[in-house]
């Protein structure tokens, strides 16, 4: 072949860069503004595309070829949905990264979002920090803390390459009978509005020039936070999970409302609808609520998204007019639907109603502009694959020092000797012989409770990495002290042991949601007989372990020191450092104690307010001075 002509050289130079200038792309340009890159990316998707970006679904029926067919938005763990047992944090960085592949690989290349419970620190990952529950954090009054938990929680959530927390939950409980009031900060919204700090821990601190509402996330350490359950969660009647909240406006707007409107002012990218319903109209039908106010008057610009399975229980029995459920959810203004496993019965659903003008195409717009919007404000186009460079962040001592601080600062001292000339606390950590008993002094899954690597929570010391309350005890007396565990000893062994004293630790089984809802709020067996055993022949001191108040007053007499530790987590050295004296008690109750479950629901300001330790109560003690 001969030379190319030199005119042909140039039409050649001309159609090549009339090609570089095709495959320049708005939106994927950082350096264009955020609504450019938003509109220029929504210009070029299909109906399936746009649609695909709203389904979330879990990862245990995902791969990256149904992520490719069906151009799926999001993706989640559910409670205990992990890539394998015990798996490390590269295991958990690896699948992450197969399913982020199968999403590039799509015309669009618009990543997907992977969202995970982390309620309590990361709470599905073995050997991740598992901090207090958030009633025990309410306890501690200490935003600056909780704001620390938050930015220790996304580390370790971006060492396993997840980007999206379900957190945090800031329901107002107002019935302790509610199998989730472990999960509200306390009945006080003042106390959960100021608990929203773990927002700007989670995300980011929102830049000053920000406009409210638009959601932010800093970078690469940080991960999207979602305020849930919208709204009226922790009213329900009786405490019934995902039951009817019986309120008027000015009431749910009052109690129930202020948490989001300091995570809407603090840019929280994402609110999840709750199960339960406002005066017999679920929530996620509520189009006054969630398109109305939340939206339009709060001026949320995020996106909402549904629970698990949550538009299906729109109907009763769930899912039995999915149809009529999809129309009304979508309609509400949710944006995001998480169905977990039936998601082409959800696509195909979605599709027919738009096509058939059911769901109007400016709906569908709205919905997936929010979602692009948290993906680009998050960059995970700029960096849609993790790496491992936090992978050392999963479960870090420094962060284990700071649970460690929220248990010491989240118990609660209900009572210390017979009157205040005779406190039995701080125990001197120099005796002869003491006795430690209880269900729950040496059960690490027990200590963690519910929502920790299962969804039920599990028993046992081997579910991950930790300190029991026993362990914890024995670290910290002297070399000298024997301590003596025993589990359930009877009296007759307690008064002929000649123990200097005793540390009691029982309380409630592990339980989450629906499964911990209890109309009579007692320590689980043997706990109330070992109380009366042990505090019957000894000076004792009852450390109780629950997620919410118990029935306490049939054994306060024989009690002499009575401490509330909520569910601590893994770092139960916190305990010791406390009842030791090498700290002071500080904690003030989150709840209204009861003296009887005929009193519920009882909160502060109620008329019929009578109870075993008001709101706000705590009793001080005074650390022990190093000589």
């Amino acid at each position: 072949m001969g030379k190319i002509p030199i005119f042909l050289v140039g039409i050649i130079f001309i159609v090549l860069g009339m090609a570089a200038e095709a495959e320049y792309l708005k939106y994927k340009d950082p350096k264009q503004p955020l609504n450019v890159r938003i509109k220029d990316l929504m210009s070029r998707m299909t109906l399936q595309e746009k649609i695909g970006q709203m389904t979330q679904i879990d990862r245990s029926v995902a791969s990256a070829d149904v992520i490719n067919k069906y151009f799926i938005g999001s993706l989640l763990s559910g409670g205990g949905s992990v890539p394998k047992k015990e798996a490390s944090a590269e295991d958990w960085i690896k699948m992450v990264n197969d399913f982020q592949k199968g999403a590039l690989s799509t015309r669009l290349g618009i990543p997907m979002i992977y969202g995970i419970d982390a309620v309590h620190g990361h709470n599905n990952v073995y050997k991740a920090t598992i901090f207090p529950h958030n009633v025990g954090l309410g306890a501690t009054r200490d935003p600056a803390l909780v704001k620390k938990i938050g930015e220790a929680t996304a580390l370790e959530v971006r060492a396993t390459g997840i980007p999206y927390v379900f957190a945090p939950c800031i329901a107002v409980c107002r019935d302790p009978r509610w199998g989730r009031c472990y999960e509200s900060y306390s009945e006080d919204h003042s106390v959960v509005q100021a608990m929203t700090q773990i927002i700007p821990g989670l995300q980011g601190e929102i830049p000053a020039n920000s406009r409210k509402g638009v959601p932010f996330v800093a970078g690469k350490k940080k991960v999207a936070a979602c305020a849930k359950h919208y709204v009226g969660d922790g009213g329900t009647t009786e405490g019934i999970n995902e039951n009817n909240t019986v309120i008027n406006r000015h009431g749910l707007l009052s109690i129930h409302m202020p948490g989001y409107y300091n995570s809407i002012i603090n840019g929280v990218s994402t609110v999840m609808i709750s199960y339960s319903s406002w005066n017999g109209i679920k929530m996620h039908a509520n189009r006054d609520l969630i398109t109305g106010f939340l939206k339009n008057t709060l001026r949320f610009r995020g996106f909402v998204i549904s629970d698990w399975q949550g538009i299906d229980r729109i109907t009763s029995p769930p899912h039995a007019n999915y149809t009529y459920s999809i129309i009304t959810g979508i309609n509400a203004g949710i944006d995001m639907i998480m169905v977990p496993y039936n998601y082409t019965e959800f696509i195909d659903g979605l599709t027919s109603l738009v096509k058939n003008n059911f769901i109007a195409m400016s709906r569908i717009d709205d919905a997936v502009k929010r979602i692009l919007r948290v993906k680009f404000v998050m960059g995970l186009f700029e960096s849609p694959l993790a790496d491992n460079t936090l992978v050392d962040q999963l479960g870090s001592q420094e962060h284990r020092e700071l649970a460690r601080e929220a248990v010491r600062k989240s118990l609660v001292l209900l009572k210390n000797g017979e009157d205040a000339d005779t406190p039995l606390l701080p125990l001197p950590k120099k005796a002869s012989k003491i006795l430690v008993a209880g269900s729950h002094a040496d059960n690490l899954g027990y200590q963690c409770g519910g929502w920790t690597i299962e969804w039920q929570g599990l028993s046992g010391n081997n579910i991950t990495t930790g300190t029991t309350i026993l362990s914890a005890i024995k670290n910290t007396v002297d070399e000298d002290t024997k301590v003596v565990y025993k589990e359930n000893p009877d009296l007759e062994y307690v008064k002929s042991n000649d123990f200097s004293y005793a540390i009691v630790v029982v309380g409630e089984l592990p339980y989450a949601e629906t499964f911990g809802d209890s109309l009579n709020l007692t320590i689980a067996d043997p706990g109330p007989q070992t109380i009366t055993n042990v505090c019957g022949g000894v000076k004792c001191v009852v450390v109780v372990i629950s997620g919410r108040p118990v029935v306490i007053q049939p054994y306060l007499d024989t009690i002499e020191a009575l401490v509330a530790a909520w569910l601590p987590g893994t770092e139960g050295q916190g305990v010791a450092d406390v009842l030791f004296g090498d700290y002071g008690f500080t904690g003030k109750l989150p709840r209204t104690w009861f003296k009887t479950v005929d009193q519920l629901p009882m909160n502060v300001g109620d008329s019929h307010y009578d109870p075993l330790y008001p709101f706000g109560f705590g009793l001080t003690t005074k650390p022990n001075k190093v000589v």
